[in-house]
């Protein structure tokens, strides 16, 4: 039987992919502090192996475009988390999602790019997907990803 998590994915439309391997000396996540803490490394917009979104925003990549990755960045980042886990229905808090939004010097839309990642955090978790949250403008990032996005997740014993 489905989980509530996996359940809820399912009514979004959301399918998990298989979770990326490292592309670099990285591991995909750690798990700390007895096994309540998962750390997830920065996931980019990454569909069946392939980087969905390249460009930067403020030039070739839409705000809407934008939203669109950093959401394609959150559900790798739960295929990790899952990877991790074993069940999402152990996710007790999002604590915290870091973004990266590859842009020109003059974009200033970053919050609301993000909010693809965010959003999405809230319709799957609910009040538990309520997050802290970093966002920034960076000038490139890895295989030129438009986004990229790294979690942080209290998870019940």
């Amino acid at each position: 039987m489905a989980g509530r998590i996996a359940a809820r994915l399912a009514e979004l439309g959301i399918a998990l992919p298989t979770p990326a391997a490292p592309v670099a000396n990285y591991v995909p996540f750690t798990v700390t502090l007895e096994g309540r803490l998962v750390v997830v490394s920065g996931q980019v917009p990454t569909r069946n192996g392939v980087v969905a979104h390249t460009g930067k925003l403020g030039a070739t990549v839409s705000l809407e475009t934008g939203q669109e990755a950093a959401q394609l960045c959150l559900i790798n980042v739960l295929a990790q988390l899952q990877a991790a886990v074993g069940d999402l229905d152990r996710v007790t808090r999002v604590a915290r999602l870091g973004g990266f939004i590859a842009c020109v010097p003059e974009f200033t839309q970053h919050a609301q790019v993000m909010n693809g990642a965010s959003d999405l955090a809230v319709a799957v978790f609910g009040e538990a997907g309520r997050h802290a949250r970093s966002t920034i403008g960076v000038p490139s990032l890895p295989m030129d990803a438009a986004v990229e996005v790294e979690g942080m997740f209290e998870i019940a014993p």
